[in-house]
């Protein structure tokens, strides 16, 4: 699958059901070739007019399938205090 056919896809969290956005980059082990992370753009600051908030890195171990329109991941929720 090539990066162009990922940035087509939508990033779910199963685990709350929220929709994380779209792949814009992934991290790739330059010696291996192996897929490392997927990086979803963070939260727009302002509207978006000051640039973005940081970017979301998803470890390849947390997405659980890659479907035909949707990429599945499992990031868990941190425990309420």
């Amino acid at each position: 699958m090539r990066l162009c056919e990922l940035k087509e896809k939508e990033v779910i969290n199963v685990c709350n059901c929220k929709c994380l956005g779209f792949v814009v980059d992934i991290d790739i082990d330059v010696c291996t070739g192996v897929v490392l992370a997927l990086i979803i753009p963070g939260c727009g600051k302002m509207w978006s007019m000051f640039g973005r908030g940081s970017e979301l890195l998803i470890p390849w171990s947390q997405v659980v399938r890659v479907g035909p329109d949707i990429i599945l991941v499992e990031i868990p929720e941190p425990e309420p205090k």
